[in-house]
């Protein structure tokens, strides 16, 4: 598809809380233009009007638009695969809100159909946006850190505690391993970003709280194919909390955010310790790494550089996923063929 020379337009999939986010931020760029929203439920539909773009019911009449050259998927989690695939056999572009899918070959499939398509694929993932995890990663990539050893991670809110029992988002089927696709998925999308494939796999989750079929906690234990672990938390009833720590023999680094990627303002503590010298703080300014993603997106499409998260980063994060919620559920180490 030819869009070199004329706006970028998206339709937005869904007007959930985060489609009407996405929506709302996209207001305050320019590059990228959102003339409708498709939601199925037409009681949303003047909210959609007040916004700004036109409301459409059905996703096939979307897909129909000439005008319209990628979709962002903001639906619920089952969905996410076949919409991707009608999309990608429209000739869109296709934007998917994480997760990708809820199995590996679920994953697989999404990506297949994009490549033989040739439409890019996006991937919520925004966290890779932020200037602290840019730094990190080159950190480590220089060999700042010395031997990587071991990383701890975290991130848990209780934006979502109001969410009725019998929700999707509380169902195991749809949202497995808890917190997992809420916000774990971005967790493992970074750690995999920096250490490479992951190896095994040992998760425990729980209900504590919120009384959700899915639990509303997570603990996971990651072995890496490079030899360093990690561990990572998400917990969907206590407050904001975010958290990086990459040790390594030379150095490690803690990044802690004070505010949700959905929340301006706030600032990111980044510190760095190496043995008999003082610790070095760096504060980072909260930036709107969802834009920033969507901006990415967007020059993919246009052919201007590479997207960031390659398609076999989005499927090993799935498969990490899968081997997550099955860990979880039977109480056992899942190796992973990576």
């Amino acid at each position: 598809m030819n869009i070199q020379n004329k706006s970028f337009c998206i339709a937005v999939a869904g007007f959930g809380w985060w489609g009407r986010h996405i929506v709302n931020r996209l207001k305050l760029t320019d590059g990228i233009a959102v003339p409708v929203v498709i939601e199925p439920n037409e009681t949303a539909h003047d909210q959609i009007r007040d916004a700004g773009p036109a409301p459409y019911t059905r996703f096939e009449d979307v897909l129909k638009r000439p005008d319209i050259d990628a979709v962002v998927l903001t639906t619920p989690n089952p969905l996410h695969e076949e919409q991707v695939r009608q999309c990608a056999a429209a000739g869109k572009h296709v934007f998917c809100e994480k997760p990708l899918g809820l199995t590996g070959e679920s994953a697989r499939r999404s990506v297949k159909a994009c490549k033989e398509a040739g439409v890019t694929l996006g991937i919520g993932h925004e966290r890779r946006f932020e200037p602290a995890m840019e730094a990190l990663k080159a950190e480590i990539e220089r060999g700042g850190l010395g031997k990587i050893m071991h990383a701890e991670a975290a991130f848990s809110h209780d934006k979502l505690i109001g969410v009725p029992s019998g929700d999707w988002r509380t169902s195991k089927s749809t949202c497995p391993a808890a917190g997992m696709t809420a916000m774990g998925i971005h967790l493992t999308d970074l750690l995999i970003s920096f250490f490479g494939p992951v190896k095994t796999v040992q998760a425990m989750t729980a209900d504590r709280s919120l009384g959700w079929e899915t639990g509303d906690l997570v603990t996971v234990q990651l072995g890496f194919r490079e030899g360093m672990t990690a561990t990572l938390s998400a917990i969907l009833h206590t407050p904001h909390f975010i958290r990086m720590h990459v040790f390594g023999t030379e150095k490690w680094v803690e990044a802690r955010n004070d505010t949700h990627p959905d929340t301006p303002g706030g600032k990111v503590s980044y510190v760095e310790s190496v043995t008999g010298m003082p610790l070095k703080e760096t504060a980072f300014e909260w930036t709107d790494t969802v834009i920033h993603n969507l901006e990415a997106f967007r020059d993919a499409c246009l052919g201007r550089r590479p997207y960031r998260v390659s398609h076999q980063e989005m499927i090993h994060n799935i498969e990490v996923l899968e081997a997550i919620a099955q860990s979880a559920e039977h109480r056992e180490t899942i190796h992973l063929n990576s």
